[in-house]
């Protein structure tokens, strides 16, 4: 998942020798999940054909404020365009488009679009050395930023004059990198960091068998989406699960042991500020694992079991600046089970869910929790989606962090 995911996309397309890095562009767009339409200045078509980007962006291409060829002669209407933007970015930006923009020259579709957009545009310079660094297109850039524009900059290296400088437009993926980051930095949880537990975890028994339990992890990949939607950068730790995440500020690390958990947790617990350990990690392991499978060949057969190291307790102890939150699955005195764990674990919060709730618990859509702050101070939830329970634990944690 991306945070273009649901974006209405609008790319402005000018008449630069990079238009052709624009069919790109829309495939990335598109495989973010974003919408896109496209606008062409009339010249461009020359670098570029609006068949290539009306069939990857699967929306007509305009060009044109109404179309000639139509057989309705249809209007292009260019405020509705810009109404319809969640973002506006035009790539590649030449000196001559940049000139119009600066300067409200409308001459053609794509600068009316501009003129009336109410979104945040974007522009990627593109053009040769010479024209990059002359003072008339640098006062363009100065301008068009201090009107709310944001610029991409472009790179350096070969350009199509032959030349090697700065003006060479910057590459498709670095600009869906850098248009994700610009919204990330609006949202409520970008510059924090979490730590998030997921699944179960496996402690062998011999090399084929092992001591698990049934959590498959949703909960715990549920709040790493809800967290990283926000702008956090999430270190997903977790066990072994059929869950997958897909998110740009997600860092996936796989674990099978409470050990291995256990390990990676303080590797990343130190520069982090929110850890979340919803995994359902082993409270005991075999003492010793066989080298190769038991055979069956006793009608009993006793596997002697030994503590795991307690993650959760071990981060409360070590913990400084982190806002620390664990989990409670409670089959009875469930409210007196967690509270009792806040303290002896040094919790900021605790997320109590019951199995005798239904629709509660492990390998389910649902959860039904319970919140209790440091000062035992509980708020009740209803049932609900294991995504719209993360996004409240999410939002617990967020009105705690910045009280």
């Amino acid at each position: 998942m991306s945070l273009l995911s649901g974006k209405k996309i609008l790319l402005g397309v000018t008449a630069g020798i990079a238009a052709y890095k624009t069919a790109n562009l829309v495939r990335l767009f598109i495989k973010s999940g974003a919408e896109v339409k496209v606008i062409m200045t009339p010249a461009s078509k020359d670098f570029i054909t609006p068949l290539t980007l009306s069939t990857l962006s699967k929306n007509p291409v305009h060009s044109t404020f109404y179309d000639k060829e139509s057989e309705n002669e249809l209007w292009n209407n260019h405020v509705e365009l810009g109404l319809w933007a969640d973002i506006f970015l035009i790539a590649p930006a030449t000196a001559n488009t940049l000139s119009k923009m600066t300067n409200g020259v409308c001459d053609n579709l794509l600068i009316a679009t501009y003129l009336s957009a109410k979104c945040k545009v974007f522009f990627a310079p593109a053009m040769d050395l010479d024209m990059y660094k002359h003072p008339s297109t640098l006062d363009s850039f100065k301008k068009l930023q201090n009107y709310g524009n944001v610029m991409i900059p472009a790179t350096s290296g070969e350009l199509a004059s032959g030349l090697i400088g700065e003006g060479r437009m910057a590459e498709p993926e670095d600009i869906v990198a850098f248009i994700e980051q610009e919204i990330a930095s609006s949202l409520p949880l970008y510059g924090k960091r979490f730590l998030i537990t997921a699944g179960p975890t496996h402690e062998a028994i011999d090399p084929v068998r092992f001591i698990g339990n049934h959590s498959s992890g949703k909960m715990g990949f549920e709040l790493a989406k809800a967290a990283a939607n926000l702008g956090a950068e999430i270190f997903l730790v977790t066990g072994p699960t059929h869950q997958t995440i897909a998110h740009s500020f997600v860092h996936r690390i796989d674990v099978i042991s409470a050990e291995d958990m256990y390990q990676a947790c303080h590797q990343y617990f130190e520069n982090i500020d929110v850890a979340i350990c919803s995994a359902a990690v082993a409270d005991y392991k075999p003492k010793n694992v066989a080298s190769e499978k038991i055979k069956k060949k006793v009608a009993t057969f006793n596997i002697p079991l030994e503590p795991t190291k307690d993650i959760l307790k071990s981060l409360g102890v070590s913990k400084k600046h982190q806002f620390l939150v664990g989990f409670a699955l409670e089959t009875n005195d469930e409210v007196a089970n967690a509270k009792s764990k806040i303290k002896r674990k040094n919790l900021d919060l605790i997320v109590l869910n019951s199995l005798r709730d239904k629709g509660a618990g492990f390998a389910t859509d649902t959860n039904k929790v319970t919140i209790i702050d440091a000062d035992y101070i509980g708020k009740d939830f209803t049932l609900k989606s294991k995504a719209a329970v993360a996004k409240d634990i999410i939002n617990e944690i967020m009105q705690r962090i910045y009280a």
